[in-house]
């Protein structure tokens, strides 16, 4: 994208002047000075105050070189120079162009166009919880802006454009020398902001060749990256780091060669919006900035294979790559758009801001109509935003990557059947264990020197997000608890539980965030502890387990969290009913995979039990002292039945403590075993009915069972 300026001719030849005629040739010219101010155009910030600008003074461009434009600022001068008193043919032509321009914008809106906004920032359409303005760009840095006003008046950032362009015109001539002539140019506008040069020349029908300039840098930086084709790559949740959690994205820029062998991934990069934290401060306080946006954001763009590596090698995780219907001029308009908005520090919001958000974000910059950002506005999550580019038919084509431990597990399931078929099951133990060690049995979808994708040489998995159920889940159901019928209405944020369709998700996926419950009685007056008619079940802030089997290709360890707050029965005392306490819980332990798995495939059986050391700790009003310390044993297994019905029991052997009591009808410690069994059936990916069931082994509480039917819809 070398560009170059056109120059415009002026004559600034001074012609010899005798001492008498002087005098007479200034009062002339200021007279001259003052009649042309008469038929001038007069600018469109003064016509147009509220098409562009509600103040006037705004739409003055903050640009240097302003002389070319404004009137002199000495008229009263005693001796008033001849080229300030006279405009040459070449301002005035250039100011007839200013003319012409301002009346197109007036005449088509442009200040109020949405592509323009959205370069500059504004987003009128998008909600958020977060309260931003949608009157103001969200950016607040002054060197995006050549206005004064830009920040909040797209129609003086406009009207300061074009005047910085008109200047440019006029000066790029001025400079002979050749280095002066480059630095000047990497600070123009037509190099500091190609993406709304570009927009503008199209929206004016602007000829090109006269809007070109030199730009080193930013020719460089095209010329690297040769952009051709963009690509939104995604890399599946990780639970074993929390920041993975719900997955990622990226954008995977291809050059022509990459594009014509995709497995030449060295001709390719990675663009990657994250976050730019501080790696010496400790998870929780890392988290917590993450979602209240006290980090800035980073634009990063490495090479692909050194970010394809992080996600298949150092992590294990699928990754799953979508060609976007985006065509050449839009890529090209993109990556424009982000050489203009790299350097920018915005605040990243985890959930809201993130790096599935800036991908939407940079679509619409080219595809307006569609207002994709607007239609996930309250949380972006990678999956959802997958989900959204398929309904929009933005996706062209679908390359699915399997991770190392994957590959491993394939190896692992082919040696089992052959062990299997061969009837012999005691030998061989040492092979499978270098199956699945990564160090021994090195397998990658990578070549050795990490330049290449590999042939693909086992069947894709079902962890492709465009099948996966919707995000959000709302339930209703009724139930029995002891004597008392009840309803439960209940809604999650997101995201799947081990009950859920599995299909879309990585295998054994159980994190859920953000869901409530609440519970209506039916209760009798006429019988003692009767609950309250209405009571909070449940708010869980997030529960998650991470399940990697021992007997399986995956690393890392199986483990589990919860912070919530929840209705518990003490068990300390005769009678006890029970309250809403909040609890936070942590179990590490084992997993163990076993079944048959599909044949061909890095899936791992599709049964799964798992022993689990729990500790938990819980306080409320309504229980004895006030507290609870609880450590124990919990035990269970999933069991899948067929694709549509899946079923998981388990067992809670909890040991609670109060402290101690004088009291003798009140136990300061106790055991307080649960039985609980789960039942799914999938009516469809957004539909499903579930049974749950529950049994406390303990004498002293009100009621022991809870048994329930509930219809589940996940939107």
């Amino acid at each position: 994208m070398s560009i170059k300026l056109t120059s415009i001719p002026i004559d600034c030849t001074l012609m010899p002047i005798g001492l008498r005629a002087r005098l007479p040739l200034a009062v002339a010219g200021l007279l001259l000075s003052a009649q042309t101010q008469a038929f001038l155009p007069t600018p469109l910030s003064v016509l147009e105050s509220d098409a562009l600008s509600p103040d006037a003074s705004s739409i003055a461009p903050t640009y240097s070189n302003s002389d070319a434009l404004s009137e002199p600022d000495n008229i009263n001068s005693a001796e008033p120079s001849i080229q300030n008193s006279t405009l040459s043919e070449s301002s005035l032509k250039t100011e007839q162009l200013l003319s012409t321009w301002r009346q197109q914008v007036k005449a088509d809106k442009l200040a109020q166009h949405t592509t323009w906004r959205r370069l500059l920032y504004f987003y009128d359409d998008k909600n958020s919880v977060l309260g931003k303005k949608k009157t103001e760009s969200l950016v607040d840095d002054s060197s995006f802006f050549l206005s004064k006003n830009g920040q909040r008046d797209s129609g003086a950032e406009l009207d300061a454009m074009l005047v910085a362009l008109a200047q440019e015109l006029v000066s790029s001539s001025a400079t002979d020398n050749d280095q002066a002539k480059t630095d000047t140019n990497n600070n123009s506008v037509l190099c500091r902001f190609p993406a709304r040069v570009a927009w503008l020349t199209e929206a004016l029908a602007i000829d090109a060749a006269s809007l070109s300039a030199d730009c080193p840098e930013l020719d460089e930086w095209m010329s690297t990256l040769a952009p051709e084709q963009l690509s939104i790559m995604f890399a599946q949740e990780y639970l074993d780091n929390p920041l993975s959690a719900f997955a990622h994205t990226l954008l995977r820029i291809d050059s022509k060669a990459s594009i014509a062998d995709p497995n030449q991934i060295d001709k390719a990069y990675a663009l990657n919006y994250t976050v730019d934290g501080d790696p010496n401060d400790s998870f929780p306080i890392y988290a917590t900035k993450s979602m209240i946006g006290s980090y800035n954001s980073a634009i990063e763009i490495d090479l692909y294979p050194e970010m394809l590596a992080k996600y298949l090698q150092d992590d294990e995780r699928d990754t799953w790559t979508y060609q976007l219907s985006l065509t050449p001029a839009e890529v090209q308009q993109i990556m424009r758009h982000v050489w203009e908005t790299k350097a920018l520090k915005m605040p990243y919001y985890f959930t809201t801001d993130n790096c599935a958000s800036e991908i939407l974000r940079l679509i619409d910059v080219v595809r307006p109509q569609q207002n994709l950002l607007s239609q996930l506005s309250y949380a972006i999550v990678p999956s959802d935003v997958i989900q959204l580019l398929n309904n929009e038919q933005l996706l062209a084509s679908t390359t699915y990557t399997p991770a190392d431990n994957t590959l491993r597990q394939a190896q692992l399931n082919e040696k089992k059947q052959q062990r299997a078929q061969l009837g012999y099951h005691n030998s061989a133990k040492q092979t499978v264990s270098e199956i699945q060690s990564a160090q021994l049995n090195p397998v990658s979808s990578m070549s050795a020197d990490g330049q290449t994708l590999l042939k693909r040489q086992i069947d894709v998995s079902d962890n492709n997000p465009i099948d996966r159920h919707p995000l959000q889940l709302g339930t209703i159901g009724i139930g029995q608890r002891g004597d008392n019928d009840y309803m439960d209405i209940g809604f999650r944020a997101g995201f799947h539980d081990t009950l859920d369709h599995a299909s879309g998700y990585p295998q054994f996926f159980n994190l859920e965030g953000l869901a409530a419950t609440l519970r209506l009685y039916d209760t009798d007056d006429s019988k003692p502890n009767q609950p309250d008619s209405v009571v909070l079940q449940n708010v869980t802030l997030i529960r998650g387990r991470s399940f990697n089997p021992v007997n399986a290709a995956k690393k890392g360890n199986t483990w589990g969290a919860s912070i919530e707050a929840t209705r518990v029965n003490d068990g300390s005392q005769e009678a006890g009913t029970d309250h809403l306490v909040g609890s936070v819980g942590y179990e590490k332990g084992w997993s163990w995979a076993f079944g048959t798995p599909d044949a061909g495939a890095g899936e791992m059986p599709p049964q799964l039990c798992y022993t689990f050391l729990a500790g938990t700790g819980q306080v409320g009003r309504g229980i004895n002292k006030g507290f609870r310390l609880g450590a124990g044993i919990n035990a269970g297994c999933r069991y899948q039945i067929n694709n549509q019905l899946r079923a998981q029991a388990e067992l809670q052997l909890p040991y609670w403590y109060h402290g101690s009591s004088d009291e003798s009808n009140v136990r300061g410690h106790y055991w307080q075993p649960i039985s609980s069994l789960g039942l799914q059936y999938d009516i469809d990916k957004k539909q499903a009915l579930r049974i749950n069931a529950n049994y406390e082994w303990q004498e002293r509480i009100d009621a022991n069972d809870d048994i329930q039917l509930s219809y589940r819809r996940y939107f």
